[in-house]
């Protein structure tokens, strides 16, 4: 798997992505690539201006639809947009914001990054023929579930600690979703996938200083956003891609490199929480999951 790039992601003529956040970073150099290898890719943003201009770039095989995570009511009106889908791309995400609210009065973080992948995943899940692939980070490792609290109503709010349970439970869902895919005979793929540390905007949105180290980190130190986008190609598309398996770079603390499968930390190998994780997600959003067999 070493060395893995875009130029080894198979003809994917007739497939159909969906990737969230595709306006910018990760999500639009994995969008530039699965297009470049002939599938048609749908961008799915909330910053339609932006996204328009990745999709002309692109061409003719992207096309632009409204998708905000922030809002369950714009989950559902998109997903019910979609007629089939062959890979999900859960892409999109903010990190370590001030304390905000979604249009459901999730925290943002907890809000956009997980439940608004949950509920999209689950909307379209009869839609999806191949594969789901939900992006973290390696900031699980400092993540958290409070199952009491998810939402920071009753604690002191924690930027950080939010992203971090955000991203654990990235991965949370993952192994979850693919365990439901098993048990129920279903040759579906729950994969997930890090970028390691790849320059982006999503450090720029943190209205802190940390901006401004994230902006000389990335000047100094980061790959590529087509370097990072890579574990989630790998994710989504590879051949030898394993059921639950979650990639990143190969280099020194998984911070550059080629993609490869990665480790990640006890609290995200925790089966009992991912059940109940699985169980307040599909209560706060108001979606029940019905598992494709075929």
């Amino acid at each position: 798997m070493s060395g893995w790039d875009i130029s080894d992601i198979p003809d994917q003529t007739g497939r159909r992505f969906i990737v969230t956040g595709a306006n910018s970073g990760l999500g639009a150099a994995a969008a530039r690539a699965l297009a470049g290898a002939g599938a048609e890719v749908i961008l799915a943003c909330r910053n339609l201006d932006k996204a328009a201009k990745v999709a002309a770039e692109i061409g003719e095989r992207a096309q632009v639809r409204k998708l905000d995570l922030a809002d369950l009511t714009s989950v559902r009106e998109f997903a019910a947009s979609v007629d089939r889908v062959d890979v999900l791309m859960n892409n999109a995400g903010v990190m370590a914001i001030p304390a905000k609210r979604t249009a459901d009065n999730f925290e943002m973080q907890f809000g956009t990054n997980h439940l608004g992948h949950f509920a999209l995943t689950g909307l379209l899940l009869d839609k999806i023929s191949d594969r789901v692939v939900t992006v973290s980070s390696w900031a699980h490792r400092f993540g958290r579930i409070n199952l009491d609290d998810p939402n920071w109503e009753r604690r002191r709010y924690d930027r950080w600690l939010a992203y971090g349970q955000s991203k654990v439970a990235n991965l949370l869902f993952t192994a979850e979703l693919q365990r439901r895919f098993a048990a129920a005979g279903s040759p579906r793929l729950a994969t997930a996938a890090h970028p390691g540390y790849a320059s982006t905007e999503l450090g720029t949105h943190t209205e802190s200083f940390f901006g401004s180290i994230v902006s000389l980190g990335d000047r100094l130190i980061a790959q590529s956003a087509e370097m990072g986008a890579l574990p989630q190609l790998f994710a989504a598309v590879a051949a030898d891609a394993e059921p639950g398996g979650y990639y990143g770079p190969e280099g020194i603390a998984g911070l550059r490199g080629y993609p490869v499968r990665c480790g990640s930390s006890s609290g995200a190998r925790d089966e009992r929480m991912a059940g109940e994780l699985w169980e307040l997600s599909e209560k706060l959003t108001g979606v029940t999951y019905k598992m494709p067999r075929s």
